[in-house]
């Protein structure tokens, strides 16, 4: 069992936000960040059976963003 599982989390292109776990077949997405939050959690929960389930869920939010220079 590892204690906890990452997931990268970007902005949609059709808005809202995109969730997919390291190392696991695990995607989400959701419209808010919250509802994103949530989503995670219940796709870990489906994923793991109980005693197999990591501890910690961390979240590696990338934005990207361009400049003028």
């Amino acid at each position: 069992m590892k204690n906890e599982i990452i997931f990268v989390v970007e902005d949609s292109l059709d808005g809202g936000y995109e969730a997919k776990a390291l190392d696991y077949s695990i995607f989400t997405e959701a419209e808010t960040m919250e509802e994103l939050k949530k989503n995670i959690v219940e796709a870990v929960n489906c994923h793991f059976d109980e005693e197999e389930k990591p501890l910690i869920i961390r979240l590696h939010y990338i934005k990207e963003e361009l400049l003028s220079a």
